[in-house]
């Protein structure tokens, strides 16, 4: 399978990325804000959800990727412990709430009530795989917590 790479450059298009991204797990190291840049960083091993079942069998797999948003004037986080950089996340979404559109606040929302709040100039964030995917124990399953067993297991 290719490699995925994806632009976002409106709500519409930010709700696409949010969909690829939902239940990937990284590490609150891999979070990185770049203010001289104006640039958010997040390294994660994203669910790859355009895969699915081939043949008689299920395939389930991760890939490491990057998300990046450019146009960010502040970074703020709620409920996630910036000293704590082996910390496992979970990312369930990436939202957007205009204020003086088209700036506003980008979220990603992570499981257990933890949330990145990026103040944007505007949307524009790009999401890129780095490289060959490898299988998952399983797929995300939103009805019981076996997801943070497979996040945590498929680092």
């Amino acid at each position: 399978m290719e490699l995925l790479k994806l632009a976002a450059l409106d709500d519409e298009d930010l709700q696409v990325i949010s969909a690829h991204v939902q239940d990937a797990v990284l590490k609150v190291g891999d979070i990185n804000y770049l203010p001289g840049e104006g640039r958010f960083v997040i390294v994660m091993n994203r669910f790859n959800w355009e895969t699915g079942k081939q043949g008689d069998k299920k395939t389930h797999e991760r890939r490491r990727s990057v998300l990046h948003f450019d146009r960010v004037s502040a970074v703020r986080s709620i409920r996630i412990k910036q000293d704590a950089a082996e910390a496992v996340l979970e990312l369930l979404a990436v939202q957007y709430t205009p204020s003086d559109a088209p700036a506003g606040e980008v979220t990603l929302v992570f499981s257990g009530g933890g949330a990145v709040q990026l103040d944007v100039e505007c949307i524009e964030a790009q999401l890129s795989d780095l490289g060959a995917a490898w299988a998952a124990k399983s797929r995300p399953d939103h009805e019981s917590d076996t997801a943070e067993t497979d996040a945590q297991g498929s680092q």
